[in-house]
């Protein structure tokens, strides 16, 4: 498709958007798939939400749940849209000739970047939980699919930690040392650990019910 109609999570089908994404143009690129395995993982979490019958005292809970998967799937195709867009620019400074204007876009773009990764990956956090007690309390029948879920979300979150890193290096490119942009960017600086957390949140999740899932490992 042309720039004038760029292919976006909205818009295309699976087959159009994957399309997109084998081509060598960086938009969509990996950040635009965080998106879309988030999107995947907070589907899951809605189906196996939809699925479970609670207790009594447990329904509140999980139709909160429920609702937030609900909204999440929405919200992070449109997530993957916005770091499309990000990339579109991001690539398009460091296509400048060499100067201030050059050094200029490219801070401007690292930091947007940065900043469209971060919003990704505190949403794609804020679902362990969720995923989690459905890991514990949802119907056991669908642990195969919390599992599944599971896998897309590390995926978000491996994928927005790396992205958010990589843009701040980014920035010196444009002749910012490293410890400089740790002091001007603390919050998304900050980001980076935070994610690399959330990894060891989930991997300690999925250990728990990895069993259940995949009974064949055990004989």
């Amino acid at each position: 498709m042309s720039k004038a109609q760029p292919v976006t999570t909205q818009s295309s089908t699976v087959e159009d958007w994957t399309k997109a994404l084998a081509e060598s143009s960086g938009s969509p690129g990996g950040g635009a798939g965080t998106g879309v395995m988030l999107s995947i993982a907070a589907a899951l979490t809605s189906m196996v939400a939809g699925y479970t019958e609670p207790e009594d005292h447990e329904r509140d809970e999980l139709s909160a749940i429920h609702a937030r998967a609900k909204e999440l799937r929405k919200t992070a195709l449109q997530l993957a849209d916005d770091d499309a867009a990000a990339s579109d620019a991001f690539g398009a400074a460091f296509r400048l000739d060499p100067g201030p204007e050059r050094e200029e876009a490219i801070h401007r773009a690292s930091v947007e970047a940065a900043k469209a990764s971060a919003v990704l990956g505190e949403r794609a956090m804020k679902a362990i939980e969720d995923l989690g007690w459905l890991a514990s309390h949802g119907n056991p029948a669908l642990i195969a699919d919390v599992v599944v879920g599971f896998g897309a979300l590390r995926a978000a979150i491996a994928g927005a930690r790396t992205n958010v890193s990589f843009d701040l290096a980014s920035l010196t490119s444009a002749g910012t040392p490293l410890e400089e942009v740790r002091e001007q960017h603390p919050g998304l600086w900050t980001t980076v650990g935070k994610l690399s957390d959330a990894l060891d949140r989930i991997d300690q999740l999925t250990a728990g019910v990895d069993n259940m899932a995949a009974p064949t490992e055990a004989v």
